[in-house]
């Protein structure tokens, strides 16, 4: 894996989490925030971590952003810095994934050049749900309003039988990425004879309509 130099400005639980997840991947990050109490809870976690009096293009140049790779712009509640932030990112070079609260917000922030919008609430609220009404399935990741990875659990119907058997991408448009077996073995080359074990776990991706049909078939 290519180790990359990252940015996180905004160090509330989104970008907290970001920074120290990116940190734990063995990825370099400056995380940075207004409150010194946030710093000082990831300054152990994180491979820099600064308080800053104010968001300004002459602080991020100090800090040496324009030597980074990627800036994650993490403010949520504060639109405004969080837009100004993302534009100041941009002007320095750097790649730039940004947090919107709604529609509007995210489509300022692609207007200002942001290569990634993300949508945390949203993204958070599609996966709880889907997890509250799928009873097989325990890990579900929205790529597109369309397509999903989600990790299903293996029923008894489905138990015993072939990848080749079961079918799951003609009949459903799903493709099998993995399985992991109930012991923690993962098989991350799955072959047409392959077949899983009850409670072992497939992960797939495929179209959130194809997902679901299979999750009614099997359940």
């Amino acid at each position: 894996m290519q180790t990359k130099q990252f940015i996180v400005v905004g160090l509330g639980r989104f970008g907290t989490s970001i920074a120290e997840k990116l940190t734990e991947l063995g990825h370099e990050v400056l995380a940075l925030d207004i409150n010194e109490q946030e710093v000082d809870r990831v300054k152990d976690t994180v491979t820099q971590a600064v308080t800053i009096d104010s968001l300004t293009e002459e602080t991020l140049e100090s800090l040496g952003a324009r030597d980074l790779d990627v800036g994650v712009m993490a403010i949520g509640e504060d639109i405004q810095s969080n837009i100004m932030g993302s534009l100041m990112l941009k002007e320095l070079g750097l790649m730039v994934v940004a947090r919107a609260q709604n529609e509007l917000h995210g489509k300022l922030l692609g207007k200002i050049g942001a290569d990634r919008i993300i949508y945390p609430e949203h993204d958070m609220g599609a996966r709880v749900a889907y997890n509250l009404t799928a009873v097989n399935v325990l890990d579900y990741i929205e790529l597109s309003p369309e397509i999903s990875v989600a990790e299903v659990t293996v029923s008894p119907e489905m138990a015993a039988k072939s990848l080749k058997e079961l079918d799951l991408r003609s009949r459903y448009g799903v493709n099998v990425l993995a399985i992991k077996s109930s012991d923690g073995q993962i098989n991350i080359s799955p072959r047409a004879d392959d077949s899983p074990e009850e409670e072992d776990t497939l992960v797939l991706v495929g179209p959130n309509k194809g997902i679901n049909a299979m999750k009614e078939k099997f359940k």
